[in-house]
């Protein structure tokens, strides 16, 4: 049976719902919602350390490293476990998300439940952007919405 998870996004005007879903430890997790609210265009999408939400998204800490590498885009090969790239919003500022990923996790070491997954304001530079943030956060921005990842009412 898979794992599920999901993700309530909260922000000011920012809000999403995601869907988290897991075939076998081994297998990538597939990552689907919807995030509305947003300005047009791409927007970092990362999932960060803590799932401590009680001073906003900044609680959350920084993106889940556990590695202590630096900061790349999913396909990297050096990057954050946390470092899921950029989401695109059209023109309504909403962004259908579908993200297949092979390092976060719903089980074990690498796994994202009860950390925060965050949206920001600005485009990830995966780490290629030469600004002073590019190696930590991608130089994505304020914190747009965030909520913590928790294990879907199906796994119960």
């Amino acid at each position: 049976m898979p794992t599920k998870a999901v993700c309530v996004l909260n922000g000011e005007i920012v809000k999403g719902i995601l869907h988290f879903s897991q075939e076998s430890a081994k297998a990538p997790v597939i990552v689907t919602g919807e995030v509305s609210g947003l300005e047009k265009g791409l927007h970092g999408f990362h999932i960060h350390e803590f799932g401590d939400n009680t001073n906003g998204c900044i609680s959350a800490g920084a993106h889940f490293n556990p590695h202590k590498k630096e900061h790349g885009g999913p396909e990297a090969e050096v990057r954050h476990v946390g470092d899921l790239g950029n989401i695109e919003a059209g023109d309504d500022g909403t962004a259908k998300v579908r993200i297949c990923d092979n390092v976060i996790s719903l089980e074990g070491a690498h796994s994202i439940i009860g950390r925060t997954l965050v949206v920001h304001a600005d485009p990830d530079d995966l780490g290629l952007g030469g600004h002073e943030l590019s190696k930590t956060t991608g130089n994505a921005g304020a914190r747009c919405a965030c909520g913590v990842v928790g294990i879907a009412q199906s796994q119960l």
